[in-house]
């Protein structure tokens, strides 16, 4: 079912990145899967980069919707299936923004609504969006998540 919604919003989900560190991109926990911070990858390249501003607000929304993408590839391959998340429970979304920025929300709000469009109520989530001095490989945006999942 979340397949064919994927589908029909146009969304493939890519193999999920490597961690970029010393850490495991995803932890079970009960019944919690938490997925380690993503950041725009695609074919392994960070594919928005640099600080975020007024002037490049909708690429920085780009950057944090394919996070989100990112974000769905690591739970498919820790649940197998999407079909299993029964509740995603919080997103971090993290900004690398110009110190004057105060938009952080309107950058990650595509993640958020992304979440929402492919699960419904099921995707309606708990969410910080903070700005930061920089992030890894420079990218314009990093989002972890928290999922609640059945087995």
């Amino acid at each position: 079912m979340i397949e064919e919604k994927l589908e029909s919003l146009g969304v493939k989900l890519p193999n999920p990145p490597t961690p970029a560190g010393s850490y495991v991109p995803a932890v079970k926990t009960g019944n919690l899967l938490f997925i380690s911070g993503q950041i725009p990858m695609e074919n392994g390249k960070v594919i928005f980069t640099g600080k975020v501003s007024e002037e490049n607000l909708e690429t920085a929304q780009k950057s944090a919707r394919l996070c989100a993408i990112n974000l769905l590839a690591q739970i498919k391959r820790e649940l197998g299936d999407l079909d299993k998340v029964t509740k995603i429970v919080r997103l971090s979304g993290f900004v690398n923004s110009v110190p004057e920025f105060s938009q952080q929300p309107k950058v990650i709000n595509p993640a958020s609504d992304l979440f929402f469009e492919i699960f419904g109520e099921k995707g309606k989530h708990s969410r910080i969006a903070v700005g930061v001095a920089n992030l890894p490989l420079n990218s314009m945006t990093e989002i972890d998540a928290v999922v609640e999942f059945s087995n």
